[in-house]
């Protein structure tokens, strides 16, 4: 878990990053899981932008991607989901 100082670090961190990955109407799946993964894995820390088309609640998607990735949510603004997960090999950010 997360505290606030770690949050708003993290923030701070996301802001210059651009989405690398969109969920559309077909929402989230295994696929897609096991993607964000793999890149949360490379990066620590991603974005995630939700479609105008995609028909479930950003909560929802949000709390999915969490429970399947084991990721922790940063930040979920506007149509956007901020996700981090501490690397085992490519440790990158040094969190507060």
């Amino acid at each position: 878990m997360l505290t606030g100082k770690q949050k708003r670090y993290l923030r701070k961190e996301a802001h210059h990053l651009n989405p690398i990955f969109q969920v559309g109407k077909d929402g989230v799946n295994e696929n897609m899981i096991q993607q964000i993964s793999e890149a949360l894995e490379k990066r620590e820390l991603i974005k995630v932008s939700i479609l105008q088309n995609c028909f479930e609640d950003k909560r929802t998607i949000a709390d999915q991607l969490v429970e399947g990735t084991d990721a922790e949510l940063v930040q979920i603004i506007g149509n956007i989901i901020v996700l981090y997960k501490e690397s085992e090999e490519n440790k990158m950010l040094e969190l507060p």
